[in-house]
């Protein structure tokens, strides 16, 4: 049987998560009322339920997104939540907090948010056994131990391919509610990852000034499919519950066209969902929202990833300021260029900076102001307005189930039978005389063309054949009314064979990895420690937001390090690391400072604040 690999994709909303369905995605995810880790990102029941409905017509599915740390006192309401999606037939839930294992529930799929420390194979097999069905990994892995993990369990593995990244371990980062009780955990981060901050050395030195330095790019590993799918990835994931529709549209469109040329050539594979796309835009990441990309460490740590200059978007390369002639600039590559679009480049400050072209005339960008540019100067546009224009139309991606239709003849009139690709049969009786055309001519290619008009529904007819005894005629009007008729009963018997999985979660007492919990598991209410007790869990701490030592706490645990990203690393660069930086380094902006410490061996740096205390360690 063969394996199906699925582009995952986000939905702000019902209209974004159409959208998704409409571009190629095999799957959405979306955030319910309450608990969704984007709090500016809910939806009611009754629009996830649309949402289901749609989706489902194309066999896509739609997962929701429950994966904030959950309070005492929100456990029922969560529980009676969960019930309603259950019953609207949501595919799969999304989780974080182990609470959820605990309660009650319907037979509804689970899968382990990123959140859940998903980074080694013990805690994934401990996941799988505990009934989840599928488990988000860290994005922090390499190709190596995402195989390693696919070995030691047959748990579906999801990984993330475009999109924003965290810099922390999804689910570690306290800076955000140690700075302003805005809990990253609880769906409101305040993203101080992405502030401006001077680095200070410990001989109170400032080494760099006003530098977004833990603001990283954009992951895309897109090119990295094969290599995936390889490791064991069954669903790709892409970031962005909070983008726009144009984003959306073009990273999904985007990701089908690369994941259907990996296919068309391997056959131990198959989509996901059913039907084909077509677009009316040539989709490429670099020209919606992006700060610049990273493979990250999916290929081991070879480059820089950080995005110092600007949290903001860069957007696509254009080509270098040749000279600023009168009241406008000649670009390398200018003639991409158009009217209404945005600029970015690095001023002599070292920040982003920005224009907008008024107009594009003889190969010159005319600018709302003019800046004083040096020749050089790298142009980015990081907003496309002709192909925003193009992708924001309805009809820019239009998603197609092919059908084979035949019409015939039966005792009482003519039938008209629709074969959809997935073996589905919609049959429509017409009872009506038989008479001859005129003159005894055929009009079968009058009928053909009639029947091909699919219109606005989702499906196209690949393939029409007209069988009859005789040259009948046939209304125009009957047969339109026969199309119309066996596409409508062609959706409803597609909703109602759709088979979802379901799941009943049975409550587990086998052992977790380790028997010792720090605040990072953010155990934040009863439940959970009953399910962790009960799996051989001697020790439970808090989770921070429960129990925060203002000025002493570790507030974040990273994978990406600023000595590295300096070429200070005593791992990478003692070969060409003249002098050591003096320790501890500090961040600081504003009122805010932080304490960096360095652990090599897990090459690994913790951020803590200004109060806490640590032994630096030895190179």
């Amino acid at each position: 049987m063969k394996k199906k690999i699925e582009i995952l994709a986000p939905a702000k909303d019902l209209i974004h998560g159409m959208a998704a369905i409409n571009s190629g995605a095999d799957a959405v995810y979306i955030g319910a009322p309450q608990f969704g880790a984007r709090s500016n990102a809910t939806n009611s029941i009754e629009d996830v339920a649309a949402l289901v409905q749609y989706a489902h017509l194309y066999h896509a599915q739609v997962f929701v997104v429950i994966n904030t740390i959950l309070y005492d006192n929100e456990l029922e309401t969560c529980r009676k939540m969960i019930w309603e999606l259950y019953h609207i037939g949501v595919d799969a839930l999304i989780v974080q907090d182990m609470a959820i294992m605990e309660m009650e529930l319907p037979p509804i799929v689970l899968h382990a948010s990123t959140q859940a420390n998903n980074r080694d194979a013990d805690n994934i097999k401990f996941l799988k056994d505990a009934g989840m069905k599928r488990v988000v990994l860290a994005r922090e892995l390499n190709l190596h131990q995402i195989k390693e993990i696919s070995e030691a369990s047959d748990v579906e593995l999801e990984f993330f391919v475009t999109g924003a990244l965290c810099v922390s371990f999804s689910g570690n980062c306290y800076m955000s509610v140690a700075n302003g009780e805005r809990s990253a955990n609880r769906g409101s981060c305040a993203q101080n990852c992405r502030l401006p901050y001077n680095l200070i050395d410990g001989h109170g030195d400032t080494l760099i000034k006003n530098s977004h330095l833990l603001s990283i790019k954009d992951f895309d590993v897109s090119d990295q499919i094969p290599n995936l799918i390889e490791a064991g990835i069954c669903s790709f994931k892409i970031e962005g519950r909070l983008k726009d529709i144009v984003y959306v549209k073009n990273n999904v469109s985007f990701l089908r066209q690369k994941l259907d040329t990996f296919l068309e050539v391997n056959d131990n594979y198959t989509k996901a969902s059913s039907g084909s796309c077509t677009y009316t835009f040539d989709s490429a990441l670099n020209r919606t929202f992006n700060r610049g990309y990273t493979d990250y460490f999916v290929n081991e740590r070879h480059q820089s990833i950080g995005s110092w200059e600007s949290p903001k978007s860069k957007g696509q390369y254009i080509g270098k300021l040749i000279k600023t002639i009168g009241g406008a600039y000649e670009i390398e590559n200018g003639e991409l260029l158009n009217n209404g679009d945005g600029l970015c480049y690095i001023n002599e400050n070292n920040e982003a900076d920005g224009i907008y072209v008024n107009k594009v005339e003889n190969g010159l960008a005319y600018p709302n102001v003019l800046k004083e540019l040096k020749v050089g100067t790298f142009i980015y546009r990081n907003n496309d307005a002709a192909f925003i224009k193009i992708v924001e139309r309805e009809d820019s991606a239009v998603r197609k189930i092919s059908t084979t239709l035949l019409l015939t003849e039966n005792e009482n009139g003519f039938e008209l039978i629709a074969t959809d690709e997935d073996g589905y049969v919609s049959t429509v009786h017409l009872a009506h005389a038989k008479e001859q055309t005129k003159n005894n001519l055929s009009i079968e290619d009058n009928i053909k063309t009639q029947l091909a008009k699919t219109g606005f529904t989702p499906y196209t007819a690949n393939e029409i054949n007209v069988i009859f005894t005789q040259n009948w005629f046939l209304p125009i009007s009957k047969i339109n009314e026969m199309r119309r008729t066996v596409y409508e009963q062609l959706s409803a018997i597609r909703l109602a064979n759709y088979k979802r999985e379901e799941h009943q979660i049975v409550k587990t007492n086998h052992p977790f990895p380790v028997n010792q919990l720090d605040f990072t598991y953010n155990v934040s209410n009863k439940m959970a420690r009953k399910f962790y007790e009960r799996h051989g869990v001697t020790e439970i701490e808090k989770a921070f937001e429960l129990q925060w030592d203002p000025g002493k706490s570790r507030v974040m645990t990273t994978k990406y390090c600023i000595k590295y990203e300096l070429e200070k690393c005593p791992k990478y660069h003692k070969d060409t690391m003249e002098t050591k930086l003096k320790e501890p380094l500090v961040l600081k902006q504003g009122e805010l400072e932080y304490k960096l410490k360095f652990n090599c061996k897990p090459c690994e740096m913790e951020i803590w604040e200004k109060d806490a205390e640590f032994e630096i360690e030895e190179d």
